[in-house]
């Protein structure tokens, strides 16, 4: 182990104990090493684990690191069912190591933290389970197996464009394992997608760079207690990729939103016009939907789902600049769904959609960092947080998908 005094730099390679901290966003939890922040994969908050520094730059006032010797475990820590989850391995799951009803803790106080530190307002809130997975395995419909020098598939480990070769993945739906994507070389590739779509019983490959042109074209099933809808979707497009996200996320917006009959809903980061549709049919032929999509393949596939609805509208372009022309001619708008990427909304778009006037919004995020910047945003636009939830629609890994029901503060 290397010594360290008071002032002392931790280094690539360093090794040093520390008693781990909370949960932070990112996977990982914070430690302290003589006043220097330390942020620790695979470990848990209230052990002792001996790290050893994997990134680290003069004058930084933290650092990252790998738990590779757990002193005093927590209670909730167990073996993680994969072999290529640990240190210096597999980075696409961060909480193998964690039994999945803390790990649903750990990403309810992740929520809790950001809207607290970002959108200074204290929220309550537990991650529920998505029908659909085996204990947390055996979920991911989409997988893009990265290939090495060698033609050899895998994936890639944490924060690295190394390729780790694997023999399997667990967190993958059975048709995709059962693909035989693994048991080959791929030579001349840089990535191989497979994809599991809900009406077929085996998987698609596409290979990439050389399928990137004509992927084919697959059909989603999108089942409800109360609505269905087919969807086409590029198999190397956006989709959900938990079997029970799409459900559940269109059960949730209709549930926040209670759209009725008649009414003018605008469906913002629309991809292939999964809420665009669920709106539609609730607002029925006397209402109005209008769906924005930047992205020209997902727009392509939006137009063909929306065919049989012709009260939908279908806009491409960044949604900012859509929006813009509809603000300034006093456009209302009874609903708002928003679904942006990772990054966010931010704050025009915010604007632009109090802008619209409606009497509901519906946020949905797979980031709560950028949703905790948004809702200090649509606040500051004069709209209140009224509802959040959150979903386990990622397990093993830190990843989660909240839901934020956003109404018109009251004003005297």
């Amino acid at each position: 182990m290397t010594e360290q005094g008071p002032t002392a730099e931790l280094s690539v390679g360093d090794e040093v104990e520390v008693a781990v901290g909370p949960v932070a966003h990112g996977g990982h939890c914070v430690a302290r090493h003589q006043g220097r922040v330390v942020f620790v994969r695979h470990a848990l908050p209230g052990e002792r684990v001996r790290v050893r520094v994997t990134e680290a730059k003069p004058g930084q006032r933290f650092v990252r690191a790998d738990a590779e010797h757990v002193l005093e475990p927590s209670s909730h820590r167990v073996q993680p069912p994969c072999p290529y989850a640990g240190p210096g391995l597999c980075g696409g799951c961060d909480f193998q190591h964690v039994d999945l009803a803390e790990q649903r803790r750990l990403k309810a106080a992740v929520v809790r933290e950001q809207f607290a530190r970002l959108a200074r307002t204290d929220v309550e809130v537990e991650v529920e389970p998505v029908p659909g997975d085996r204990d947390g395995l055996g979920w991911r419909t989409r997988v893009e197996f990265a290939v090495d020098a060698e033609g050899r598939p895998g994936l890639r480990r944490h924060r690295s464009h190394d390729v780790l070769p694997v023999e399997d993945c667990l967190i993958a739906d059975d048709r995709v394992r059962a693909a035989g994507v693994l048991e080959r070389r791929w030579p001349g590739e840089r990535a191989v997608d497979v994809v599991a779509p809900s009406t077929t019983e085996q998987a698609v490959v596409v290979a990439v760079p050389s399928g990137e042109d004509d992927a084919p074209v697959l059909e989603e099933v999108v089942r409800t207690d109360a609505w269905e809808a087919t969807f086409e979707v590029g198999a190397r497009g956006f989709w959900q990729v938990h079997p029970g996200a799409a459900a559940t996320f269109v059960e949730a917006v209709l549930a926040a939103l209670q759209p009725r009959a008649g009414e003018r809903a605008v469906d913002l980061y629309a991809g292939v016009g999964l809420f665009a549709l669920a709106l539609a049919d609730a607002v029925g032929p006397d209402g109005a939907v209008l769906a924005v999509e930047a992205e020209g393949p997902a727009m392509v596939s939006a137009r063909r789902n929306a065919r049989t609805r012709p009260w939908v509208e279908l806009r491409p372009g960044r949604v900012e600049k859509v929006l813009r022309p509809l603000v300034r001619q006093a456009i209302r708008a009874d609903l708002v769904v928003l679904d942006p990427p990772r990054t966010g909304a931010g704050r025009q778009v915010a604007q632009q959609v109090a802008a619209l006037g409606p009497r509901a919004v519906a946020y949905v995020a797979c980031d709560p960092a950028a949703l905790a910047r948004d809702t200090a945003y649509l606040q500051e636009a004069g709209y209140g947080l009224r509802a959040l939830r959150a979903f386990d629609a990622f397990p093993m890994t830190q990843h989660i998908e909240c839901l934020a029901l956003f109404e018109p503060e009251e004003r005297a």
